[in-house]
């Protein structure tokens, strides 16, 4: 299930901004302040939400004003929609507000479209922990069909509906949609955390910080030994000298990543390598994930790696959308830009305090010039990306 287009509204610097025609995979480039790290927040909050409650969710980003957009009353309002794999037409809308002095879900409703001109079907409908729910999805996408619907009522007004009725398997489209949610990877990886050794243990992806860098790498050298390979090689290729990584248990219990330079007898643990052999090994350990998130956002992949190796990090991330994981990346790096089509690149630009999204395909001129041969990364340097001038 792809993002289609999602509309914010009334989010820090999101006034009212949409992203339209969004394909497997994006990328932002924009100023410093322009917004990219506030959308992939968007993302963020909206799992935080789903994992916990809307409550919890805006706590962890300072509280319902100060998530708001400035000079706003509110609500918070979200839409997305998504396409699924038989063509199908998702559509989540959530309105958060305050209700009673708390944040509260004052709407949220999940629809699907028969076709291109049926009737949606509210899958669910909810406002302040109360609404209705179809009890007869399997009769959706028959001809004349109606809705089946039963009442139902939410432990409190900021619990997501998707997540009080997604546990239970005879509301499967809400199941579906909420396990959907649940495994966005919004990464916000560490390099510090990632070096120490750590408990033994099992862990099949890497988290958003990637302090189980050595679990995983365990896991994947012994459950998918040729996923593991395939890493190693693109290792030797990026990594000058490297030619083995092992994730070799300790005598009390503890899991250390060990990288073998060809010139040493020797192999360094892995807080002795450098920042960019850690964070390179970690992209890979992310993107070769057999299991692909349904969504990774990844902000600035280029810090501490060579400038070279960049195009080819873009592909990668290519190469996971391609295998199922929709992918946003924001960059400074024209490099980076350099290995994106233009049909992936959006650009942010902010005016008066709120932020508008751009995409670079409808830009005449960056159009006629990239058919002529530039690449992406030299037309922002050069300025083309009116308003996001890296300079």
């Amino acid at each position: 299930m792809q993002i289609e287009s999602i509309t914010i509204k009334n989010y820090k610097v999101f006034r009212n901004a949409r992203l339209r025609d969004i394909p497997a995979m994006s990328v932002l480039v924009g100023a410093n302040g322009s917004g990219k790290s506030t959308l992939f927040d968007v993302f963020g909050f909206l799992r935080d939400a789903l994992i916990h409650n809307v409550d919890k969710a805006l706590a962890r980003r300072g509280g319902f004003q100060e998530v708001l957009s400035r000079e706003s009353s509110g609500p918070i309002s979200f839409e997305i929609k998504f396409r699924e794999k038989g063509g199908r037409l998702v559509t989540y809308l959530l309105d958060i507000d305050i209700r009673n002095d708390r944040p509260a879900v004052r709407r949220e409703v999940l629809k699907y479209r028969r076709g291109q001109r049926g009737k949606p079907w509210h899958f669910l409908d909810f406002s302040y922990g109360k609404g209705v729910v179809i009890t007869n999805e399997d009769a959706y996408g028959m001809p004349d069909a109606e809705m089946e619907r039963e009442e139902q009522q939410l432990d409190s007004p900021d619990i997501l509906a998707i997540k009080g009725l997604g546990q239970f398997s005879r509301f499967k489209v809400v199941s579906d949609f909420r396990s959907l949610i649940e495994n966005w990877h919004v990464s916000d990886f560490h390099i510090h955390e990632a070096r120490p050794s750590h408990e033994e243990g099992y862990s099949e992806h890497l988290s958003d910080r990637g302090e189980n860098l050595a679990q995983v790498s365990s896991f994947l050298y012994e459950r998918h030994p040729d996923v593991f390979k395939e890493i190693l090689e693109k290792m030797k290729l990026r990594v000058p000298g490297i030619n083995s990584v092992d994730a070799e248990p300790t005598v009390d219990g503890r899991i250390v990543l060990r990288f073998q330079d060809g010139t040493f007898k020797d192999p360094f643990i892995a807080r002795y390598v450098s920042d960019g052999t850690i964070k390179m090994f970690a992209y890979l350990v992310l993107l070769y994930d057999p299991s692909p998130h349904p969504l990774l956002c990844v902000e600035e992949p280029e810090n501490q790696l060579y400038p070279h190796l960049l195009m080819e990090l873009a592909e990668e991330f290519r190469s996971y959308a391609e295998r199922g994981g929709q992918v946003f990346v924001s960059t400074h790096s024209p490099d980076f830009l350099n290995g994106a089509e233009l049909d992936e690149i959006f650009w942010l630009t902010k005016e008066a305090g709120y932020t508008t999204i751009h995409r670079a395909r409808d830009n005449e001129l960056l159009r006629n010039l990239v058919a002529e041969g530039d690449e992406p990364g030299s037309l922002w340097t050069q300025g083309l990306f009116e308003g996001a001038d890296p300079t």
